[in-house]
């Protein structure tokens, strides 16, 4: 595996998953760095991240106070890990629905493509232990997101990505607004358009292992709007 992969976990209330994904993801990938963007988790979770440290795990965290919100938590990792020397950027849920086993085949993507994703819609994908809900809403904001936008992406809200650095260091991020989980269909849109290359690869998405899920009616609102302005905003290619 290449030098310089750090990967950014964003959480709160994740306390009884953290160690288990640490230590999965160092067993895929034992030259990582690993990022914990914890919101101030009243659980504990930031100081386990600190006891793994102590006990040799290259972790680290970063702890937030005040601001919360899954799009800045991603936003403020990924500045954190280029500003360390990151060469490639991966990011994950912390709750183990995004399993360490599938890291080596995102990282291999990267000699191809400049970003990929751990695709649940793709050939060999899926997902376990959902609702029929649950599975309509998230295929229908995937074909809402590609009509919109006109990405030719098969899974836009897959959390479970990785970046290399060139792609990171070129964002504009002050035009990137968005603070939950539409920050996702945001930053690929941008991708796309800018014309990097992005790949996906199979992955199946498990529920998580404890705890409660964060996506709220309010993010699917906020994310509804998002694509609306989306639809509208076009991003001159990088040269």
């Amino acid at each position: 595996m290449p030098a310089g992969i750090h990967v950014v976990l964003p959480t709160y209330m994740e306390r009884a998953n953290i160690e288990p994904m640490a230590r999965g993801i160092i067993a895929q990938l034992p030259e990582a760095r690993i990022l914990v963007v914890d919101d101030d988790s009243p659980d504990g979770t930031a100081e386990e991240v600190l006891r793994l440290a102590d006990d040799g795990l290259a972790a680290s965290v970063l702890l937030r106070k005040g601001v919360r919100g899954y799009g800045s938590a991603v936003r403020e990792g990924l500045r954190s890990c280029l500003e360390n020397g990151a060469e490639s950027v991966i990011v994950m849920d912390a709750d183990g629905s995004h399993d360490p086993r599938y890291l080596p085949a995102l990282v291999e993507g990267l000699d191809r493509h400049d970003m990929m994703i751990g695709s649940r819609y793709v050939p060999g994908g899926g997902v376990a232990a959902w609702t029929g809900w649950r599975r309509w809403l998230s295929r229908t904001a995937n074909r809402l997101t590609r009509r919109l936008t006109g990405i030719p992406v098969a899974d836009c809200t897959g959390g479970y990505r990785a970046y290399r650095r060139d792609v990171l260091e070129k964002v504009p991020w002050g035009e990137i607004r968005s603070e939950g989980y539409a920050f996702l269909e945001e930053i690929l849109v941008w991708v796309v358009q800018a014309g990097y290359a992005v790949g996906e690869t199979p992955i199946t998405f498990e529920d998580r292992r404890a705890g409660r899920s964060k996506l709220s009616r309010w993010e699917i609102v906020k994310a509804a709007v998002t694509l609306i302005r989306l639809s509208r905003w076009r991003s001159p290619p990088v040269s």
